[in-house]
């Protein structure tokens, strides 16, 4: 059994696994983009640290 397509829920389409459709894949595209998808990672050393507020 395989799994769903993560958009939409449909069964894949070999052609566009592992969505169901072009246009699943091209909404999962923009999600990473627009940054909707983010992947955890270590602060930036050039980012300023946060204030102790002490």
């Amino acid at each position: 059994m395989t799994k769903p397509c993560p958009i939409c829920g449909k069964p894949p389409q070999d052609k566009f696994k592992p969505f169901c459709s072009a246009r699943c894949a091209d909404v999962d595209l923009g999600r990473w983009l627009t940054e909707g998808y983010a992947v955890p990672g270590r602060p930036d050393d050039d980012a300023p640290l946060p204030e102790s507020g002490e």
